[in-house]
């Protein structure tokens, strides 16, 4: 375990701003809650209420009501402050991997695609046209932030060595006993069109991929709509088409509306990762057949499918057990049981 040193933190934070008036000088004192302490930073308050009026929302723009998604939100308050330690370990643990820099220089690149995507010459132009259409440049770069700490960090410390982890004595004994598992799988490959949030009005973009489903089931060629809205999308990673996509591992984001679409049609609109609307064409599909086949690739990823959840669970409970974490008295009731969840289930099976 990591031992820190630092001075007694209060369970406020202070926060003095200074103001000259004629020749004194006044302070202002405004005080901010900490609800927990993780290592040397703190989570306050104030930043829950921000991210729950963010999940209020968006589920407002699903289409709760505004008091049915305040419901939720204080039904769920001790599961969102236990997602924001982790991903405040995370964070941390990106910049002990020294990653962080790494992660900054893709949201720069992520900002110069936008620019180019929408014609803009500088970032400053950019960000006031986001503005004008309601969205806050630095809220979305955060949560891109947040995004790419959590993949990066995972990808690194679980999955890669999960991955590699297997001798080749081991993947023939893992495919001997799991045959059924390496038959040919049933496959689709897809074309997407995005239309995405970013700097436009949500309400419009979801009007118009309505209006442009309702084109191709009446007949207009997939690839001229694409062309005319070049969008990049996040299913097919800016690719526009994704072939061979294994069908049984598919997000239920894309099984679902690509459930019984025949080949040459397309589904009806959706949202993907709160980023935009999806139309997917399915432009093949192949059917599994029975026939077993060891190939390492694939014997790897069903062993990284089958251990990730409890590794990266494990991986994330070291974190917690490897740091500081104070609750204040106030909200740890509510957040420890979900924390620590999976602690407690160790020492109870051992």
């Amino acid at each position: 375990m990591r031992y820190f040193r630092f001075f007694y933190v209060s369970l406020f934070a202070v926060i003095l701003s200074s103001a000259s008036a004629s020749a004194q000088e006044t302070q202002t004192r405004v005080v901010d809650e900490v609800v927990v302490q993780v290592n040397e930073s703190v989570i306050t308050l104030s930043r829950i209420k921000r991210e729950t009026k963010e999940i209020i929302d968006t589920w407002t723009r699903e289409g709760k009501t505004p008091d049915e998604a305040r419901k939720m939100a204080d039904e769920k308050q001790g599961e969102l402050i236990a997602s924001l330690i982790n991903e405040e370990l995370l964070i941390q643990k990106a910049k002990e991997l020294g990653i962080d820099g790494d992660i900054e220089a893709s949201l720069n690149q992520r900002v110069a695609e936008l620019m180019k995507q929408y014609n803009f010459k500088t970032v400053d132009a950019l960000y006031a046209e986001m503005e004008k259409q309601g969205v806050d440049p630095q809220e979305l770069r955060e949560t891109w932030r947040k995004q790419a700490v959590r993949e990066r960090v995972i990808q690194r410390e679980v999955q890669s060595k999960v991955y590699w982890e297997a001798t080749s004595k081991q993947l023939k004994d893992y495919y001997e006993k799991n045959k059924g598992k390496f038959t040919k799988p049933e496959t689709v490959s897809i074309s997407e069109l995005f239309l995405g949030f970013d700097g436009r009005d949500e309400a419009a973009v979801r009007e118009k991929a309505k209006q442009i489903y309702a084109q191709l089931k009446g007949g207009a060629d997939f690839a001229t709509l694409v062309k005319e809205n070049p969008d990049r999308g996040p299913v097919t990673e800016g690719a526009v088409k994704a072939e061979k996509l294994v069908v049984a591992n598919l997000s239920d984001v894309l099984a679902k509306p690509l459930k019984n679409v025949k080949a040459g049609d397309v589904t009806e609109p959706f949202l993907a990762e709160q980023l935009g609307m999806v139309i997917l064409k399915v432009d093949e599909r192949e059917a599994a057949s029975t026939e077993s086949v060891f190939e390492e690739n694939a014997v790897r990823m069903a062993i990284l499918q089958e251990k990730m959840p409890t590794e990266q669970k494990k991986f994330m409970a070291k974190l917690r057990t490897d740091s500081y974490i104070k609750i204040s008295e106030t909200y740890r009731p509510l957040v420890s049981p979900i924390l620590f969840a999976d602690e407690r289930k160790d020492k109870t099976n051992n």
